[in-house]
């Protein structure tokens, strides 16, 4: 399992690569800084306790710190259209969150059937929505060190599955443009996308429950 990296020398390395094409490595690892942040959010707002200093530290400032605010915006309007998908993610996929192998499932599971139709940023936004979720219910439950596991998780399926589309966009900031053009029509693609990913979630959940836990 890979150690968080928090030091001044990674930061820098992280806001580097917004001035130039960023590699696969790269993007991986904005995807996990991004995702540490977005948890961390999350578990901020659900008033659960969690003392992990590595999670308290925000993404680099600069752009980095610009695409986290606005997936956190973003997010924060997907679930507040369908608040009941992004919440008790474990109860949903009826799993344990005492086995790594479990989570890692699960959640790998969820994530191929958001995207089974395609990527778009309104999918990559629910992706990350389900991670911070499941995150939430794992401190819950007593089991803080899954929220490390949900997010080498999610940065395995985004080197897999989601590196290619993000170079051929130039990188993460090309979700600023979700937010940045005021043509209503463009926002709401991004809902559509985002709301019909709804559908591949649920399926997903029938999968997941399909093997006996």
């Amino acid at each position: 399992m890979e150690v968080l990296r928090r030091s001044s020398v990674f930061a820098a390395e992280v806001m580097e690569v917004f001035d130039r094409s960023p590699t696969d490595k790269e993007l991986v690892s904005q995807a996990k800084a991004l995702c540490r942040d977005y948890i961390n959010s999350r578990l901020i707002r659900a008033g659960v306790s969690w003392s992990k200093p590595e999670y308290n530290a925000p993404v680099p400032g600069g752009k980095l710190a610009e695409v986290s605010t606005i997936l956190l915006r973003l997010g924060d309007e997907l679930e507040y259209i369908r608040p009941n998908v992004y919440r008790n993610i474990a109860r949903q996929l009826n799993i344990s969150l005492h086995s790594e192998t479990v989570v890692t499932d699960a959640f790998l599971a969820v994530a191929a059937q958001i995207f089974t139709a395609g990527i778009t940023w309104g999918k990559v936004v629910s992706l990350y929505a389900v991670a911070a979720g499941l995150a939430v219910d794992c401190v819950r439950h007593a089991q803080p060190a899954m929220v490390h596991t949900i997010v080498d998780c999610l940065g395995e399926f985004v080197r897999k599955t989601l590196v290619t589309w993000l170079k051929r966009r130039g990188g993460w900031a090309d979700i600023t443009k979700c937010v940045v053009n005021s043509d209503p029509s463009l926002r709401s693609h991004w809902l559509v996308a985002a709301v019909c990913s709804f559908g591949h979630f649920l399926k997903a959940i029938f999968f997941v429950l399909l093997p006996e836990r």
